[in-house]
């Protein structure tokens, strides 16, 4: 993955808990098919089948950097999971917790219709660009996320990897029946 430097506290984060290890051993904990794959627990090591996870994380948060101008939920955006907004107003992210986006390529009528859903939704704080749209059609992401979650980079290599994971049989708590384990996690200059 490139991670964004539009998004330094994320960017920071990130590079300081994949340096010390953090990742290692943890699973992609929840894989929903067309739409994402999401690992940054470290109570998945070693977790044993059917335990629920998504809940752990280190004692912090980091304040939201949302740019949906720019940095969007496009197929291959590596962006920072959260708590909801009832008990989370400021959208602030899970100190570890991430998803990579596979979502769906959408017609131009379809995402024409979800923009403005978008642009409605969030009092026109999050407007879809004509390029943004045209990512969606061609390369496809999962748009209503955008303006919720802090998008801080994107996976350059592998992406078939990602879609193979999200094609994987799962329990009812979007939980991978086999471990896909992140073995060991580096930052490569």
């Amino acid at each position: 993955v490139r991670l964004y430097d539009e998004t330094p506290l994320h960017r920071d984060n990130f590079l300081k808990l994949a340096s010390e290890g953090f990742f290692n051993d943890t699973l992609f904990h929840r894989v929903i098919k067309d739409f994402m794959i999401q690992g940054g627990d470290p109570e998945s090591k070693g977790a044993p089948a059917g335990k629920n996870l998504g809940s752990g994380g280190p004692d912090y948060t980091i304040p939201a950097e949302i740019q949906p101008a720019t940095l969007f939920h496009k197929r291959g955006a590596l962006s920072a999971a959260r708590l909801g907004d009832e008990v989370n107003p400021m959208k602030e992210s899970s100190g570890s917790q991430f998803y990579i986006v596979w979502g769906t390529v959408y017609e131009e009528e379809e995402i024409d219709q979800m923009a403005m859903q978008l642009e409605r939704y969030t009092r026109g704080q999050v407007v879809m660009t004509d390029a943004v749209k045209e990512v969606y059609r061609t390369v496809g992401g999962t748009p209503h996320l955008d303006g919720q979650y802090t998008v801080f980079g994107e996976v350059v290599e592998g992406l078939e990897v990602v879609e193979a994971m999200q094609e994987v049989r799962t329990d009812r708590s979007d939980r991978p029946y086999e471990d896909i384990r992140i073995v060991k996690a580096s930052v490569v200059e």
